[in-house]
């Protein structure tokens, strides 16, 4: 062990540990969970906490929460690290764990990372679980489903925590602004609370960093330390990025990225997706809004352009920032040269109309099945054609109600592969023109 010395100073704690709250009153966010009566807060009060994986992005309360269970329900607490520890710290760590328990003490062994893991690793923690030696508490930002084994896994219990709120970061800020710098009074305008708690991107961890960065460098005024505009542009180097994901400039800047990758424009594309992560958009929400595209913009013109938005909504779930820019600028440069036909949108915009219009028309009796014999006396599946059973794979039998016989709400465009699909279309048409049905 390190001697002090006579020079020696004790650091101060992190402004995120002094933070840390002790009890679910003081914790922010994730109300989903641990608010009045749901389900985790329920487990925590009656002492009922079983072995679980916390999944959630970083600095959303993880440890924090992990420590707030053992806590409450007065369990011996080890935090187990993934980078520090092998399989022979485990064991030592789980023998430990059961003399405590002969003498009537649990534990909680809290993983942090716990999908970077080895599958011997997570193997050694499965006996111990299984016999409830100790509770587990697992926290991982990826995707457990990927990365803890399915035996480890179907005997934990799945909580998903949620990146925070603008909102719960500026009550957490504000709250931290009279201890951040022990001995000192530091003040802070609501507007630069805002563009921090905005800048932080759901993480409580990085704004209290940033906090605590840009406090020691205010100005003095009057014996207090101000936080002020330039002491924050410096702490974050992206002023001109950081933007409210709930304001207008998240929507102007998705509206960008959209009408880019429509007009065929993929430098834009690519300008615009990068303005959006570097000012701490979440990449789901951008890939998410990109599968809609696939199908809007681009739909049967090029149907794989909805399997390039969908692999890359995926990627961004497995692997997070800032890994998967590369997978989202794959999707928008395909989306951006994929020809373009909304067909499908203008399809489903034609039959809504008519299917708000007519909610009472009735299922022809031919398409309903007759799975009673009432049914069947009553007409049900009279009349029905099975495609199958012909040469054509076709049959000249209506399908719509009677009312909108004939209507056409797909139209297919000339452009990409649609082409190929309206020549079938009119083929299929013209087939079953020729016929007296």
């Amino acid at each position: 062990m390190e001697q002090p010395t006579f020079f020696s100073t004790a650091a101060p704690a992190p402004l995120a540990d002094r933070l840390r709250p002790q009890d679910l009153e003081g914790f922010i966010g994730q109300k989903h969970l641990v608010g009045p009566g749901k389900v985790l807060r329920l487990m925590i009060e009656r002492d009922l906490v079983p072995s679980m994986i916390l999944w959630g992005p970083p600095g959303v309360g993880k440890t924090t929460l992990a420590r707030i269970i053992a806590g409450h329900t007065h369990r011996h607490f080890v935090d187990f690290s993934a980078v520090m520890s092998g399989v022979k710290e485990i064991r030592q760590v789980m023998e430990q764990a059961e003399q405590d328990r002969r003498f009537g003490q649990d534990t909680i062994l809290f993983v942090d990372e716990i999908h970077r893991f080895n599958k011997a690793q997570q193997d050694a923690f499965l006996p111990y679980v299984e016999k409830g030696t100790v509770t587990l508490i697992g926290a991982t930002t990826e995707n457990p489903s990927f990365e803890v084994n399915s035996a480890l896994l179907s005997r934990c219990r799945v909580f998903v925590l949620k990146a925070l709120d603008a909102s719960d970061l500026a009550v957490l800020i504000r709250r931290a602004l009279p201890v951040v710098i022990e001995g000192r009074q530091v003040e802070m305008e609501d507007a630069l609370i805002d563009q921090l708690a905005a800048f932080a991107n759901g993480d409580a961890r990085t704004a209290l960093s940033v906090l605590e960065m840009a406090a020691s460098i205010g100005e003095e005024r009057g014996g207090k330390l101000i936080v002020t505009a330039q002491a924050l542009s410096e702490c974050t180097s992206r002023k001109s990025l950081l933007y409210d994901k709930k304001g207008e400039e998240h929507y102007n800047l998705i509206s960008a990225l959209h009408k880019s990758m429509r007009n065929s424009d993929p430098d834009a594309a690519v300008y615009w997706l990068a303005r959006m992560l570097e000012g701490g958009e979440d990449p789901l929400y951008i890939a998410r809004r990109c599968t809609r595209f696939a199908a809007e913009d681009v739909g049967m013109a090029d149907p794989k352009a909805l399997e390039i938005a969908v692999a890359a909504f995926q990627a961004c779930h497995m692997i997070g920032m800032p890994e998967c820019s590369v997978h989202l600028t794959e999707m928008v440069v395909y989306l951006s040269l994929a020809p373009k036909s909304n067909a499908l949108d203008r399809a489903y915009a034609l039959a809504r109309r008519d299917a708000q219009n007519a909610l009472a028309e009735p299922v022809p009796l031919h398409l309903r099945n007759a799975v009673t014999s009432l049914m069947a006396s009553q007409g049900y599946g009279k009349g029905y054609e099975y495609a199958h059973d012909t040469q054509e794979k076709l049959t000249r039998m209506t399908c719509l109600p009677e009312k909108l016989r004939g209507t056409a709400y797909y139209q297919p465009t000339d452009q990409g592969l649609e082409e190929r699909y309206a020549r079938r279309l009119a083929e299929i048409k013209a087939w079953k023109e020729g016929g007296s049905k």
